[in-house]
């Protein structure tokens, strides 16, 4: 298999974490949709990553499609088949994180324009977005390890995959907010799916105030 993206994508990232979590081979291809020369394009018409390319010439887009796709290949399952009480609940946690990723990122985007045509009215409603969905997930963390049943899943990895994106491009001190859902993510962080695949500057912003 071959996956094409870069490193600082949070959606390449969160189908890295899935690969390494589920020990499949792959090919990492980095490529950007600006890079001159790129195959994004021609893969993946909408010209975004990540873009899985199998060994037999399939084509997926979108992580959504390709973590449904890589967790049907071994029999530990990141999502619980349809039908298993687990299900539901790991959906919901990790559409909460993927949410929370958009949030981030339209914020980063509109905070990059330049400061005549930046709209600090949507950079707030970003920030709000990711304030209530922090509040909610402290509120409905249970404290333990992982978020359902007793074993790491899509729920996990989306979450923790969206609060380190949060320290990554917009970092603020939500720890201080919410103490559980920090100590949580210290135990989801040291899993080496999330250590391998940091993307390159987050350490320093990790060594500093949070």
């Amino acid at each position: 298999m071959k996956l094409y993206g870069h490193a600082t994508s949070p959606y390449v990232r969160k189908v890295r974490i899935a690969l390494r979590e589920k020990n499949l081979r792959f090919e990492w291809v980095q490529e950007a949709p600006a890079d001159p020369g790129n195959h994004i394009a021609d893969l993946n018409p909408l010209g975004k990553v990540p873009v899985l390319e199998t060994d037999e010439g399939r084509v997926f887009f979108d992580s959504a499609l390709i973590l449904e796709y890589i967790d049907g290949l071994t029999p530990e399952r990141l999502i619980p088949a349809t039908g298993q009480p687990e299900r539901l609940p790991v959906l919901l946690w990790n559409t909460l994180g993927s949410g929370i990723v958009d949030a981030t990122v339209a914020r980063l985007l509109e905070d990059r324009r330049p400061a005549e045509q930046k709209s600090q009215a949507l950079i707030a409603r970003q920030e709000e977005k990711i304030a209530r969905s922090l509040a909610w997930a402290d509120k409905a963390d249970k404290g333990r390890a992982y978020l359902v049943a007793d074993r790491f899943s899509l729920a996990d990895l989306g979450l923790a995959l969206a609060l380190e994106y949060i320290d990554f491009r917009y970092p603020h001190p939500w720890r201080e907010r919410h103490p559980r859902l920090a100590r949580w993510l210290a135990g989801i962080s040291t899993r080496g799916s999330f250590a391998e695949t940091m993307p390159p500057g987050m350490e320093k912003v990790l060594d500093g105030p949070h």
